[in-house]
């Protein structure tokens, strides 16, 4: 097991990372820029941190899980100058390519061992441990990270050495993810005067049926949406994906259509939703 990690960033991911680290026996010190989001984890057996730099202080193991790179960076500035000689900074959020690469930087100018590590799951898998992590970074640090990772993860899937190979793999999983619930939202929206239900039993129990399709389809035919990947966050994603891949001169049209979907979803009121209420942006009236 490692030593004592410390979880930047409590929301509802980083939250149910800080519960499973608990929960696998690991020491725990939390820190969230809303105290009242990390108090839970006290009485849960974790340290509660002043800030992001009393955090590091003790551990030899650092995640952060923040929103983006910007707001990472700022939280990292001044607690980089407060690792411990030897302790190993792994990156879970998704922060795009050139993101990685700031942040990348920022450890290797402080000195600090860095692993890119983006996790593929919402807040349920991420509470149970049941979590995709795909990290990428030095060979030599992987077996002290390792522990880490099956707290939280039940596969991890090492796609290279150094920062962003994790990330790219991430990015592609994302762009299929939202791509996917975009054709199943129009799919349940009454094209060509379907029954949603009837479409549902159409794909059920064979090669169609996409268990992350089945789980999405309940909520949007329910127009019920409790968030377990918000969908401002998956819009976010979407926009990485569109940044990175204009970087490399392709073009993706349907995660564009997609990406103008969740948009026009958040701006019905639907940000804080889960990413299923994309329906929302084609539903009938």
């Amino acid at each position: 097991m490692a030593g004592r990690v410390a979880v930047v960033g409590t929301g509802l991911m980083g939250f149910a990372i800080a519960h499973s680290l608990l929960s696998s026996g690991h020491l725990v010190t939390v820190w969230n820029r809303t105290r009242l989001r990390a108090e839970p984890l006290e009485a849960e057996g974790a340290e509660l941190a002043a800030s992001a730099g009393e955090a590091v202080q003790e551990a030899s193991v650092v995640i952060t899980m923040l929103p983006d790179a910007e707001s990472t960076a700022q939280v990292m500035a001044d607690a980089l100058t407060k690792f411990r000689p030897g302790a190993v900074w792994v990156q879970l959020g998704t922060v795009g390519m050139s993101g990685i690469q700031d942040l990348a930087a920022m450890a290797a100018a402080a000195g600090v061992a860095f692993v890119d590590a983006p996790v593929s799951g919402s807040r349920e898998p991420a509470q149970a441990g049941e979590l995709l992590i795909l990290a990428s970074g030095p060979a030599s640090i992987r077996a002290e990270v390792q522990p880490v990772f099956d707290a939280v993860g039940r596969t991890t899937i090492w796609a290279g050495e150094g920062a962003g190979p994790a990330t790219a793999l991430k990015l592609v999983v994302n762009d299929w993810l939202i791509n996917l619930l975009g054709c199943l939202g129009k799919a349940l929206a009454g094209t060509l005067g379907v029954d949603p239900k009837r479409f549902l039993e159409a794909i059920s129990g064979g090669p169609l049926a996409a268990p992350i399709a089945q789980t999405k389809a309940v909520l949007m035919v329910d127009q019920n949406f409790p968030p377990s990947f918000p969908l401002h966050l998956a819009e976010k994603d979407a926009e990485l994906v569109l940044q990175a891949a204009q970087e490399h001169g392709v073009d993706l049209p349907i995660t564009v259509a997609v990406t103008a979907l969740l948009a026009r979803a958040r701006s019905l009121g639907h940000g804080e939703e889960d990413v299923a209420a994309i329906y929302a942006a084609m539903a009938p009236a």
